[in-house]
């Protein structure tokens, strides 16, 4: 499967996010309402689940829940040999956040078609991201727009969809991919399930960022072992401070 377009021309990206507040307790009653209606639909056994046992879904959402970090990297080539660079923005103020991404992605993309990177990113990563840009009230990158665009001028690429062949019937994790790949696995300390515990109990946000690099190097490796080219080893990635 060869990838048609120039490999450092691709943004590989992940975002971490977790629910608007700590617990179901401290959500304020109307937005409680709200969730309340929405965990009807998500509840799978009455007897074991509620709104508040479930609370720690509520990140999943765009509108109950908030983006605390974007890691994003590029890949580079000099004589043959492939290196990545990182970069991620995160804390605790996410319209500040989504403001230097923003502006980052914007200046990034402008000139040369490029092309944005994620695991699953169309159904998650990318509609997130401009859902919260607008609630934030921060302008969407053109590269991130889909209005009025025709399929083949959307510079998305999806690694779970690329995967996929054509089938629709199934899901794919990241994890379970890079298995299969023979890729070391990003899931060597946390999981998705327990960013939303490891920012709110734990308040290690460090640990988050650096769970987040692995997911983007692991999509990179993956593009690029479904491409049929060498892998990038890892004294050749390298993280720039934010």
């Amino acid at each position: 499967m060869a990838v048609p377009y120039p490999l450092q021309h691709i943004l590989f990206l992940d975002i971490e996010t977790v629910p608007q507040y700590p617990d179901y307790t401290m959500v304020p009653d109307e937005w409680k309402k709200l969730w309340d209606r929405k965990a009807s639909l998500l509840i799978r056994n009455k007897e074991e689940e509620n709104p508040a046992s479930i609370y720690n879904r509520a990140g999943i959402y765009a509108e109950f829940g908030r983006i605390i970090c974007i890691s994003c990297g590029v890949i580079q080539e000099n004589a043959g040999e492939k290196r990545m660079v990182l970069k991620s923005f995160y804390g605790d103020d996410e319209k500040l956040l989504l403001f230097r991404f923003s502006e980052m992605l914007s200046k990034w993309s402008a000139g040369e078609q490029k092309f944005l990177c994620a695991h699953n990113g169309k159904e998650f990563d990318f509609p997130y991201c401009c859902r919260r840009m607008i609630i934030q009230g921060i302008p969407i990158p053109s590269i991130l727009q889909l209005s009025g665009k025709k399929p083949w001028e959307i510079n998305h690429i999806d690694t779970m969809e690329l995967w996929k062949f054509g089938d629709y019937k199934s899901y794919t994790s990241l994890n379970l991919l890079a298995h299969t790949l023979g890729i070391p696995t990003p899931k060597d300390d946390i999981d998705g399930s327990r960013v939303w515990e490891v920012y709110w109990n734990e308040m290690n946000i460090s640990r988050i960022v650096e769970y987040c690099q692995k997911d983007v190097v692991t999509v990179a490796r993956v593009l690029l072992r479904m491409n049929g080219e060498k892998s990038i080893p890892a004294q050749n990635i390298e993280i720039k401070k934010s």
